[in-house]
């Protein structure tokens, strides 16, 4: 089963000529996820690849505009490519004044029919039988959420041998076996799901700090993941000024993801002072090894955990 994470845009507060405005795309499936909405997005989106017609939510964070401005062309674009499909919008208070005054004041009629949800706490906001997006409140300069991608369990592995060596008829009688359930053979003989199918597998999580502090809740959302996405937009000489503008450092962010006991950080939200951020990534590792700085465009597969 595939999940991707797409990097649309990495510079912080404004776009540099190799960075566009926060964006990140999560493919899963054929359904697209899209957290926060930098201005241009749309066109991130066409140089990624990324299509305009599949299910799609959008989770934004904040109303800063660099994470936000790029929701009306965003809409625009899926409606003159007549999107037909439901969109859904997540996002803190005010983002129904946000979306309202864009239908209000700008000359475009909508395609396809949208649901807005504005989030009042931290709290699972969206549930699918595979999957379920948290969210929690960031420290920043005005209400912020982060987010986490968060897939239920999976079944065990299926025995064939076993099944064989129990007598169990190939049939609707695996299926039962393979989601829990107990099941009586054709003999009376009753055979329970643990003889046969090995336990169950850890799904994958990918969480999204948005702009941010270091704080401890984000520390527990990111319990475990797989991805931990951070906001590192300093060095830490500017840890002063990381804390007074709302942001982290990269070394912060690396503490933040070795508390969490997270398998691999990415640095986002990047000042457009660094011509080069390698510094930060230098930072991080020396607190997380595997500590990364996103581009605009980098693309990470992770794969299915099997254990």
């Amino acid at each position: 089963m595939s999940l991707s994470v797409i990097f649309l845009g990495t510079a912080g507060s404004v776009p540099t000529p190799k960075r566009s405005l926060p964006a990140i795309a999560l493919y899963r499936k054929n359904e697209l996820l899209i957290f926060d909405c930098g201005e241009g997005i749309q066109r991130q989106m066409i140089q990624a690849g990324v299509g305009f017609h599949r299910k799609t939510k959008i989770f934004v964070t904040h109303l800063h505009g660099d994470h936000i401005l790029g929701l009306p062309g965003l809409l625009q674009t899926m409606a003159l490519l007549n999107r037909e499909r439901r969109l859904e919008i997540y996002g803190p208070p005010g983002i129904e004044a946000f979306v309202d005054a864009i239908q209000r004041t700008v000359q475009y009629n909508l395609t396809f029919p949208f649901e807005l949800h504005e989030i009042e706490d931290a709290q699972v906001v969206s549930k699918e039988k595979e999957y379920e997006v948290h969210a929690t409140w960031a420290d920043h300069v005005v209400p912020s959420l982060a987010y986490a991608l968060i897939e239920k369990p999976r079944p065990g592995r299926f025995s064939l041998k076993k099944a064989a060596a129990l007598g169990v008829p190939e049939g609707p009688l695996w299926s039962k076996l393979q989601h829990g359930s107990s099941v009586q053979l054709p003999n009376g003989r009753v055979v329970n799901s643990k003889e046969i199918v090995g336990p169950s597998r850890p799904g994958r999580k990918v969480v999204y700090s948005g702009d941010t502090r270091p704080t401890d809740d984000i520390a527990e959302l990111a319990r475990n993941a797989d991805l931990l996405i951070h906001d590192g937009t300093f060095d830490d000489d500017l840890k002063d000024k990381a804390y007074e503008d709302g942001h982290s450092t990269a070394r912060q962010a690396a503490e933040i993801a070795h508390r969490s006991g997270a398998k691999r950080l990415i640095l986002t939200h990047v000042s457009a002072r660094y011509k080069n951020a390698s510094v930060l990534v230098e930072q991080a590792r020396t607190i997380f090894a595997k500590s990364d700085v996103a581009e605009d465009f980098l693309k990470i597969d992770l794969p299915l955990i099997d254990s």
